[in-house]
């Protein structure tokens, strides 16, 4: 259907219809469609891709009276006594910002210490993994106590939980190695938005306040474990459907300040969206579970054939079947603490529980949930292993 919606609204435009909202109408009604809003998407694609986008003579005349460029002109917004109005130029580009550049530049007075050589020592028989998820950092789960199960998501109950999670991490300490896996969705948004715009989130802070908030909660949990463990490797992953870019900023001032303040603490982020990596005999396949452009729907809480195959032809591709002899597919975005070694013989599937109370949406649509984030001990070269989830009480 996608391409017979493409090829006829690039013959309706040539017939001299240019709204794209009425092509999208014609052709809506010429299927029998409900979907507007997919045709309107499809059509409006196709036709810039065909014909380009075409600049309003407005915004061309309003740039060259005031000598500015209009290709550097996202909007014109003109008001009179009489009226206001709101135009958008198509053509305009926003030009991607190097927030590492940015960030770098802000740290050049601070040198980076020198770090150990991270070869993940075998100091003895196991290491240790803490694995947490879906903090959704800024997200309004109360709504001035109307919701369902109102709960105050701010910053005294993330840290909060930030030191319960240490403390229970150090109660179950077996080794001098702690991998630690953050696996996307760490911030709800940027500007009360998804990375993909277009939905709306109760938040009850504002970027800078959630910045500040979630930058402040990952410095302390490595100050409370870094004196305890000769090395840790903390992972970032910064593709998802929540935090996208801000997690990816928010991660990439984390590893400036800590690669400046701990000798033992390496830190890796992850712009990719499925990543690895191996210890001992085992690979640790990472992500969110969704991406922040192109999955609507993704890997699910439930291992299904499609799932298997996917994962199975990444997991070829990579050569990691001959990698290690113990893989692991882990993923957050499902809110729920789901561990599947039965489905595929090849691989396990773990689902990982949110570290944030349920939004006020889940509250209504299925239940109040639990959350909270899970502890592991593995053996080096054996598929020995305890897992030890950790439910917060409130």
């Amino acid at each position: 259907m996608n391409k017979h919606v493409k090829s006829r609204a690039i013959e309706l435009y040539t017939t001299g219809i240019t709204n794209k909202s009425e092509i999208a109408r014609i052709i809506a009604k010429e299927l029998n469609s409900d979907d507007f809003t997919s045709i309107r998407l499809a059509s409006s694609r196709a036709i810039n891709k065909k014909f380009g986008r075409k600049v309003d003579n407005g915004i061309r005349e309003a740039s060259q009276s005031v000598e500015v460029d209009y290709k550097n002109v996202p909007y014109l917004w003109l008001k009179t006594k009489e009226a206001s109005l709101f135009v958008k130029n198509p053509t305009f580009e926003a030009k991607e910002i190097d927030f590492d550049k940015v960030i770098s530049e802000c740290m050049s007075d601070y040198k980076p210490i020198k770090k150990n050589e991270f070869t993940l020592k075998k100091s003895g028989k196991t290491f240790d993994r803490l694995v947490w998820t879906d903090v959704h950092v800024g997200m309004d789960a109360s709504r001035g106590g109307l919701a369902l199960y109102p709960v105050d998501w701010n910053e005294d109950m993330l840290m909060q939980r930030v030191v319960e999670m240490a403390n229970f991490v150090l109660s179950k300490k077996s080794s001098d190695l702690l991998i630690i896996d953050e696996l996307g969705d760490y911030m709800d948004g940027w500007d009360g938005e998804t990375v993909r715009k277009g939905h709306k989130l109760p938040q009850n802070m504002t970027n800078e306040e959630s910045f500040d908030c979630g930058l402040k909660a990952k410095l302390y949990l490595t100050q409370l474990l870094a004196p305890h463990y000769n090395e840790i490797v903390v992972n970032n992953i910064c593709e998802d459907n929540h935090s996208g870019a801000f997690g990816y900023v928010l991660n990439s001032a984390f590893k400036n300040v800590v690669d400046c303040l701990y000798k033992n603490v390496e830190v890796n982020n992850y712009k990719k969206f499925i990543n690895w990596y191996k210890v001992g005999d085992h690979v640790f396949v990472i992500t969110h579970g969704k991406d922040s452009r192109n999955l609507k729907f993704g890997f699910r809480p439930q291992l299904t054939p499609q799932s298997i195959e996917k994962i199975d032809q990444f997991l070829k591709y990579n050569s990691l079947y001959s990698e290690g002899k113990y893989i692991t597919f882990c993923k957050g975005d499902s809110h729920q603490a789901l561990l599947d070694m039965c489905s595929s013989d090849d691989f396990y599937y773990f689902n990982y529980m949110a570290f944030s109370p349920s939004s006020e949406w889940v509250q209504t649509n299925f239940k109040k949930g639990r959350s909270g984030f899970q502890f592991e001990v593995y053996e080096y070269h054996t598929n020995n292993r305890s897992l030890h989830p950790y439910y917060f009480s409130n």
